[in-house]
């Protein structure tokens, strides 16, 4: 279920709204910043705000089944984590109404996916769901920076 969360929120779903966009266009439109606007709302905007949601009410799901803790002590933890996610995906999902946020919710979205896929990787025995979190954060860091880019940054 978390892999099929995530690959709805983080490939499926940017991707169709670009290409409706895209073709409501006419064909006209800046790619780049259509493959921005919309993997920031769904990867950064709406797959972290519903983690944070999670995160806060459920912690137990984030600190066993993807780091595998059992420890009471790591709930607060993952609150505290959640709370930033509620954050990050508030702006991410502000862009649609507040466009000049855009570029903002790239940056914070991509250096939290870009360090989350670092832990990920430096950690030994990692779980499905922990090899899931780590793809697609790396993903979404390199999707993230390419749009940076694309924009000057």
């Amino acid at each position: 279920m978390y892999f099929i969360f995530v690959a709805l929120f983080l490939f499926v779903l940017p991707a169709i709204s670009v290409v409706v966009e895209e073709l409501l266009r006419g064909g006209s439109g800046d790619l780049m910043l259509l493959v921005g606007k919309w993997f920031v709302f769904w990867g950064v905007g709406v797959r972290l705000f519903i983690a944070g949601v999670r995160q806060v009410a459920q912690p137990r799901f984030t600190a066993e089944s993807i780091f595998e803790v059992k420890d009471r002590g790591a709930l607060a933890i993952v609150r505290e984590v959640g709370f930033a996610n509620l954050a990050m995906g508030a702006l991410g999902l502000l862009t649609l109404a507040r466009p000049s946020f855009l570029v903002a919710a790239a940056i914070v979205g991509g250096l939290y996916y870009g360090l989350a896929g670092a832990g990920h990787a430096v950690r030994g025995d990692k779980n499905a769901s922990e090899w899931t979190a780590l793809v697609t954060d790396l993903f979404m860091f390199f999707l993230l920076a390419a749009f940076l880019g694309a924009r000057g940054f």
